[in-house]
C-alpha cells in the first residue's frame, strides 16, 4: 500500500514572511490529486518539502511505497548534462550514488591499471547492481525506445540539450510511472508535452495504481485525470474531494461560507468588546458589578485566542495593457520558407490583427519558427521572410531563457531598459509589477522567481515594449488559472497581430487562425485545431 500524507505543514520564507501554515494533504493507492495555487502561492515549496527536500517550520510528512519526484526543471534542461545524467537526476539516492562511484572508479581506471584501482572497480560494480543498477537499465532501454525511438545504448549519451522539452518530459515520466515508486511528485508534468503526449498522460494517471500529487495548470488534463484538488491560497490548504469541474463551484461555495463566519465573527467579536465596556463603566460604579466585568474580559480573551475564521484569499487581479498599435496590412510573408531538416518549403501570409495558433507535436519546428521571426540568428532556415512595415516582434520564451536577467531583479530589468523598452524609475516599475502581482517580488533575482512569475514578467515586459506582433511559445504553461485568463483578455484587447504555438486546448479555442506543422514535414491551414498530429518522422 502506498501512500503520502502531509499532516499541519507550515513554511516562512528566509526574509521571515509566512507562506503557508496548517496544510495537510493525502494521496492514496490509485488517486491522482491535483495541487492547485496562484504563482507564489508555494506549490514548488511544497512539493520540496513533501519530497523531503525542505524542513518545514511544522508539522510532518509520512510516506510509504517509495517516493519519486519529477522537478519542475525538466523540459527546460540546457546545460550539458546527458540522457544519463537526466534519468539518474529523478533515480533513487542509492542508485545515484552508485552511479557517482563507478564513474569515478571507471575515471581511475583511465589513470591507473593497478590491483587497488581495478579492486574499487569491482566493488563499484558490485554496488550498482545491489543498488539496482542493471534492473534500472534495463527499464532505461524501454523508455529511452518509448520517449525517443532508440534504445538506452544509443541514446545515454545524447545531450538533453539537443531534447526538445517535451521529449524531455516525456523521457522522465515514462521512467518514473514505469519504476518501481509507489509515490510520484509531478511538479507541472503537462508544460512542453504537446496534445497526443498530454493525451497519453492523462490514459496513464487514468491506469496507474501509484499515488500521485502533481501540480498543473492545464483544464482539460486536470479536469480528466484528477480525482481530488487540494487548493492552497490564503496562506492554508484546503480539499475539494471531486474532480476539476466542479471545483469552481465547490471553492465559490466555500469562500462564501467563510465569507459569512468573518462576518458573524466579526460582530460577535465588536458585542463582545462593547460588552467588556460597558461592564467595566458599571464596576466602577459598583463593585457588585465586578464579577461579571472580569468574566466578560475572560470570554473576550478566550474567544480572540481561538481566532478568526480561515483567512479569506487574497483577489488578485491582474491587468494587462497589450496596447500594440497599427502595422502594415501584411505582417509575415514567407516564400518558399525551409525550416533546415525541420520542414519543408512552405508559404503563408498573416495580416494585421490576425491570431494564428501554430500547432503540432513536438519537435517539429514550431518554436523555431517564432523564433526567426523574433529575429534570432541561429535558425537554419532557406527561403524568403519578412516582416511588415511598423511591425515590432516581442518574443515570449518558452523557456524562459533569458542569460541577462540571472541573478537581476523584477525592478533591476524594468530601471534599465532593454532594446526599444525604456528604462523606469522605482516608483514607475513598482506600478507595473503590482499589475501582474509581481510588486512582492520587485527585488528577488529572476532566476530564482517562480515559472509562473517569470511568465508574467516577460508578458509585461512585451506589454512595455510595445510590441506589434506577439510571438508567443507556450504562453500559459506556467500561469496560473486567473493569469492565463488575464492574458485571454490582454489579447482580446491587443490591437496587433499574435502568432502563439500552443498545446493548451483551453486557450487555442480563442483563436481564429490555425497553422499545422504536419508530421509528414509540410505546414498547412485547417479551419480548427488539430490535436492528433503524430510526432515527425526523422532520424533520430
Amino acid at each position: 500500500m502506498a501512500f503520502l500524507e502531509g499532516g499541519g505543514l507550515g513554511y516562512t520564507l528566509p526574509d521571515g514572511r509566512e507562506l503557508f501554515r496548517e496544510v495537510s494533504l493525502r494521496a492514496g493507492d490509485g488517486q491522482v490529486v491535483a495541487l492547485v495555487g496562484a504563482n507564489g502561492a508555494g506549490k514548488t515549496t511544497l512539493l520540496r518539502i513533501l519530497a523531503g527536500e525542505l524542513a518545514p517550520t511544522g508539522g510532518s510528512v509520512a510516506v510509504q511505497g517509495g517516493l519519486a519526484v519529477m522537478p519542475q526543471f525538466v523540459g527546460s534542461v540546457r546545460d550539458d548534462r546527458a540522457v544519463r545524467d537526466l534519468l539518474l537526476a529523478v533515480a533513487s539516492p542509492p542508485l545515484r550514488a552508485a552511479a557517482a562511484e563507478l564513474d569515478a572508479a571507471e575515471l581511475a581506471m583511465m589513470d591507473a591499471d593497478d590491483e587497488a584501482t581495478q579492486l574499487r572497480y569491482a566493488h563499484a560494480l558490485t554496488a550498482w547492481g545491489d543498488a539496482g543498477g542493471y534492473h534500472a537499465e534495463v527499464l532505461w532501454d524501454t523508455v529511452t525506445v518509448a520517449a525517443l525511438g532508440v534504445p538506452y545504448d544509443r541514446a545515454k549519451y545524447r545531450g538533453v540539450r539537443t531534447l526538445s522539452g517535451g521529449e524531455q518530459k516525456r523521457l522522465v515520466l515514462e521512467v518514473l510511472l514505469r519504476g518501481p515508486e509507489g509515490v510520484l511528485l509531478l511538479d507541472e508534468p503537462d508544460n512542453y508535452l504537446d496534445v497526443p503526449g498530454k493525451r497519453w498522460l492523462e490514459q496513464r494517471l487514468a491506469e496507474t495504481a501509484k499515488a500521485v500529487l502533481l501540480v498543473s495548470h492545464d483544464r482539460e488534463l486536470l479536469s480528466v485525470a484528477a480525482s481530488a484538488v487540494v487548493t492552497l491560497e490564503a496562506r492554508t490548504a484546503w480539499t475539494h474531494g471531486g474532480s476539476f469541474a466542479t471545483w469552481h463551484a465547490a471553492r465559490q461555495a466555500r469562500w462564501e461560507r467563510v465569507a459569512e463566519l468573518h462576518r458573524r465573527w466579526d460582530e460577535e467579536h465588536e458585542r463582545l468588546r462593547e460588552l467588556v465596556l460597558t461592564l467595566r463603566q458599571q464596576a466602577a460604579i459598583s463593585d457588585a458589578m465586578t464579577s461579571r466585568y472580569r468574566a466578560a474580559q475572560t470570554r473576550l480573551r478566550k474567544f480572540e485566542e481561538a481566532g478568526p475564521p480561515p483567512e479569506l484569499p487574497r483577489v488578485e487581479r491582474l491587468r494587462p495593457r497589450l496596447a500594440g498599435a497599427r502595422t502594415g496590412v501584411r505582417v509575415v510573408t514567407t516564400r518558399a520558407l525551409e525550416l533546415t531538416g525541420l520542414m519543408a518549403p512552405f508559404d503563408v501570409e498573416v495580416f494585421l490583427g490576425d491570431r494564428v495558433a501554430v500547432l503540432g507535436s513536438n519537435g517539429s519546428g514550431k518554436s523555431h519558427f517564432l523564433r526567426l521571426l523574433a529575429g534570432a540568428p541561429d535558425v537554419a532556415h532557406a527561403g524568403a521572410w519578412k516582416l511588415g512595415a511598423r511591425v515590432v516582434p516581442g518574443m515570449f520564451a518558452q523557456t524562459h531563457e533569458h542569460p541577462l536577467w540571472v541573478g537581476r531583479t523584477p525592478a533591476d530589468i524594468l530601471w534599465h531598459g532593454e532594446g526599444g523598452r525604456a528604462g523606469r524609475d522605482r516608483g514607475s516599475a513598482i506600478h507595473a509589477l503590482s499589475r501582474y502581482g509581481l510588486a512582492a517580488a520587485a527585488d528577488q533575482p529572476f532566476d530564482t522567481l517562480s515559472g509562473g512569475q517569470q511568465a508574467r514578467l516577460q508578458i509585461l515586459l512585451l506589454e512595455l515594449g510595445g510590441a506589434t506582433l506577439l510571438l508567443l511559445d507556450e504562453p500559459t504553461d506556467n500561469l496560473d488559472l486567473v493569469s492565463a485568463e488575464a492574458l485571454l483578455d490582454g489579447l482580446a484587447g491587443f490591437e496587433g497581430t499574435v502568432l502563439a504555438v500552443t498545446h493548451d486546448r483551453w486557450f487555442a479555442r480563442s483563436f481564429g487562425r490555425f497553422l499545422v506543422f504536419r508530421a509528414d514535414g509540410t505546414v498547412v491551414e485547417t479551419d480548427g485545431p488539430v490535436w492528433d498530429e503524430p510526432r515527425v518522422a526523422r532520424n533520430r
